[in-house]
């Protein structure tokens, strides 16, 4: 039998059910391909757990807070246990979508313009009093207000008017301690994967996404026949090369190790704006990475495994 993995996920963020999909999808394709598995949902037994059936390697299936924000990651650090995917400082910096567009922002790669709004800042210095500024800020209407924290496009809203922003705000703000505002960029959504195949990180096809309620949201995301992909995206060459370009340039500045999902979104004007990076993508059955691994011939079993090696060999 080959080494021992263990399988993290479920715990308490709001993506669990979406996490336990990926998990045991993972736990499943690792099984098959011969290793000893022990799924754990994250709980408080996790820690002893751990301790007493001492992983070779753990595979980090968690979608959301405390499994994309670096906290599991130090967890796992502290115990000396391997895993999968980006460590603590790249997780913690790409979970804070207002700190990592800064990074991408001082570092010349295009992003939405956009504005933060902490809970704090409503409650104690008026802030909402100047709600009436953001359309100017951010280069005026549609806007987009998302959670600051948050994965798998929850709590977003798309505002078409300035009187709708407080409402989509307290949305927003109902997901965590901040939100952001940002101009809505209306074009092709994009998802270009970034995988270490053996030799170096690798940009994979870009997956286009085309929700056909016109809003790449939760929905959107986790519901079969909800969105149509095409991979590799439409694209041309030029716009294809800058994109892989960024998504690169992304991983890299963040910090990214194993594997990243960059999310973007093309203009009219053909111009790539870069909106988040994900440090630990989905592996459902309607996930983006998995779609643009199988379009270079990697299917979800060597997928699962390539990633498994990187955390049992050490490779960063």
């Amino acid at each position: 039998m080959k080494e021992k993995i263990a399988v993290l996920m479920g715990g308490r963020s709001l993506e669990r059910e979406v996490s336990l999909r990926s998990g045991q999808r993972v736990t499943d394709a690792l099984t098959d391909n011969g290793y000893r598995v022990l799924p754990l949902d994250v709980t408080s037994e996790l820690v002893p757990t751990l301790r007493s059936e001492r992983p070779d390697a753990a595979y980090i299936a968690l979608h959301g807070k405390y499994g994309e924000d670096g906290t599991i990651q130090e967890v796992l650090e502290f115990l000396g246990i391997p895993y999968t995917g980006p460590g603590v400082v790249a997780s913690a910096l790409a979970w804070d979508k207002s700190v990592s567009k800064r990074l991408f922002s001082e570092n010349s790669i295009p992003t939405p313009a956009w504005v933060t709004f902490t809970a704090d800042a409503f409650k104690e210095m008026g802030a909402a009093t100047a709600l009436d500024l953001v359309p100017d800020a951010v280069g005026g209407l549609p806007l987009v207000v998302k959670p600051a924290e948050q994965g798998s496009a929850l709590g977003l809203t798309r505002v078409m008017a300035a009187e709708e922003l407080a409402d989509a705000l307290l949305g927003a703000l109902s997901f965590g301690p901040s939100a952001i505002v940002e101009r809505w960029i209306d074009g092709i959504e994009l998802a270009v994967s970034v995988l270490d195949l053996g030799d170096g990180p690798q940009v994979l096809p870009p997956v286009e996404m085309v929700a056909k309620s016109g809003l790449f949201d939760f929905s959107a995301m986790y519901t079969p026949g909800e969105t149509d992909y095409y991979v590799p995206a439409r694209l041309t060459p030029e716009v294809e090369s800058e994109v892989r370009r960024l998504a690169m340039e992304v991983h890299t500045l963040l910090g990214c190790r194993h594997v990243s999902r960059v999310d973007m979104v093309v203009a009219a004007d053909s111009t790539p704006y870069v909106l988040e990076c994900n440090t630990s993508p989905g592996m459902t059955e309607t996930s983006l990475l998995p779609m643009a691994a199988d379009a270079v011939g990697i299917g979800f079993q060597e997928l699962v495994e390539k990633l498994a090696r990187m955390a049992l060999d050490g490779l960063d």
